[in-house]
Order: C-alpha cells, then sequence, then structure tokens
C-alpha cells in the first residue's frame, strides 16, 4: 500500500459521510407547449403544472464518527509503527556502512603491508631472502584470512 494512501482515505471519507445533499423540489411546468424544469414554484400562465418530490438524505449513520475516529486512531499507530521502523533500519544500515568502511580500511592496510613485503623479499640479498619471503607469505595469508582473497 502506498504510505500516502491512509492520509489520503480518512478526509475522502469525512467527507463523503459529512456530504448531505439537500432535498429540494423540482417543478415541472408546461408554457407554450415547452416542459421546462425548475426548482422555482411555475408561473401562473403554466398550463400544467406538477411538483416532483425528492427522496430525503438518509440520516447520518451514528456510528460513522466512531467508525471514522477508529479509522485515524489506527492510520496514527500505524503511521507511529513505520516511523520507528524506518529509524531502526536507517541506524541499522548507517551501522553496517560504518563496519564496512572499517573493514575496508583494514584490508588496504594489509594490502599495502603484502605488497612491501613482495617488495622487500625481490630486493632481498642471498642472506635475508628466507625471511622477506615468510615475511611476505605471511602477509598474502593474513590478507586472504582477513579479507577474502
Amino acid at each position: 500500500m502506498q504510505p500516502h494512501l491512509p492520509r489520503l482515505l480518512v478526509p475522502c471519507a469525512l467527507l463523503c459521510a459529512l456530504n448531505v445533499a439537500h432535498a429540494q423540489d423540482i417543478h415541472k411546468c408546461v408554457v407554450g407547449g415547452q416542459v421546462s424544469y425548475s426548482d422555482m414554484p411555475c408561473p401562473a400562465n403554466a398550463s400544467s403544472a406538477s411538483t416532483l418530490t425528492r427522496p430525503s438524505a438518509p440520516a447520518s449513520d451514528p456510528q460513522a464518527a466512531a467508525k471514522l475516529a477508529r479509522a485515524r486512531k489506527e492510520s496514527a499507530a500505524l503511521e507511529k509503527t513505520r516511523l520507528a521502523r524506518d529509524e531502526r533500519e536507517a541506524k541499522l544500515d548507517a551501522r553496517a556502512a560504518q563496519v564496512a568502511a572499517t573493514q575496508e580500511r583494514k584490508c588496504g592496510k594489509l594490502r599495502l603491508n603484502r605488497q612491501w613485503a613482495e617488495d622487500d623479499a625481490r630486493r632481498a640479498t642471498a642472506a635475508t631472502i628466507d625471511s622477506a619471503r615468510l615475511k611476505a607469505r605471511r602477509a598474502a595469508e593474513l590478507l586472504a584470512m582477513e579479507c577474502n582473497r
């Protein structure tokens, strides 16, 4: 359901409930062979005159006000629930974005450490090459474990 629909339904229902048509008589007049309908009484020179009465409007429903009050109360409760849910979801989304940003920074640091360790291994002398390769391998393993790579 669209979010603005309940807000529109309540005023429309109220207007429909309060819209009471006033019953007026309709006068059918025949003047000079022509038939005319009017809400005014027929002129004196009319050859034929009749009055058509409209049925009176139905009485207003005594429970309509109670139904309207219940509908408004329910609409307000639903709106409050929706706003609370939206606020909770916004907080969760913000927290998830913060966690993702922290993880991305951590992974960036680990990628740099791996790259530097590999660079050190390439430049290592014969005496330090084994420890440089071990350091590069451990940096790559740590990156794979922490960042799924």
